[in-house]
């Protein structure tokens, strides 16, 4: 059980502490939480910090169960179980990822002041948020900054669903967490304090980074 983000972010920074200094490494959070947790890390390792920002795709009745997630560009990763299990038509997912590709576009430029990245040949890529549950929003960012080329590709999260890590486990070079435990119902079971996190908030950890610039 984590205090709070700040508690579980130290702990993760633990655990990624080769990393401290490595000019070849930089941090990408997942908006909102993982900015947070990533501040926190990139002070203590001494890196850079940057964002990708991803949109879960919710079922048409209930948008809290995810049948997939996009990133700004509109690359996808969708869940086919539940599409075909909730009988979900093309139609809908089709328009529902596209909406959720411009408002992730929309959230990055808002967030980042541009939406265009630089080549990560050479580089480590640390992906980072502050917990992982069905992981969609997670692999959509995943894919995203492969198409960046990097060097190595590095999962952090403080929690993650133990299914979830599984399937992780086969997407990344090397993943970083501090708890994996049943019962798992939700990202906020394992934090006492987990409130959401604010625009602001956001901006505020953004704010007091450069981004990296080409590299």
């Amino acid at each position: 059980m984590f205090l709070d983000r700040n508690d579980a972010a130290m702990q993760l920074a633990g655990k990624l502490m080769k990393y401290k200094n490595d000019s070849n490494t930089i941090v990408f959070a997942i908006p909102r939480g993982g900015v947070i947790i990533a501040d926190v890390i990139c002070e203590q390792l001494n890196l850079p910090l940057d964002i990708v920002v991803t949109r879960k795709i919710g079922a048409p009745l209930n948008k809290e169960i995810a049948i997939g997630a996009v990133d700004p560009v509109g690359g996808r990763i969708l869940n086919h179980q539940a599409i075909i299990m909730l009988r979900v038509s093309e139609k809908y997912l089709e328009e529902e990822a596209q909406r959720k590709a411009k408002e992730a576009k929309s959230r990055l430029k808002k967030y980042r002041g541009k939406d265009d990245y630089y080549d990560l040949s050479g580089k480590n890529a640390i992906l980072v948020d502050d917990g992982i549950a069905t992981g969609y929003t997670v692999m959509a960012a995943l894919n995203f900054l492969r198409e960046l080329k990097p060097k190595k590709l590095i999962l952090g999260t403080p929690v993650i669903a133990p299914d979830t890590l599984l399937k992780m486990e086969k997407q990344v070079e090397e993943l970083s967490y501090v708890i994996s435990q049943e019962p798992f119902y939700a990202v906020g079971q394992f934090y006492e304090k987990f409130p959401e996190v604010s625009d602001a908030s956001v901006m505020k950890a953004l704010t007091k980074r450069d981004f990296p610039k080409s590299m």
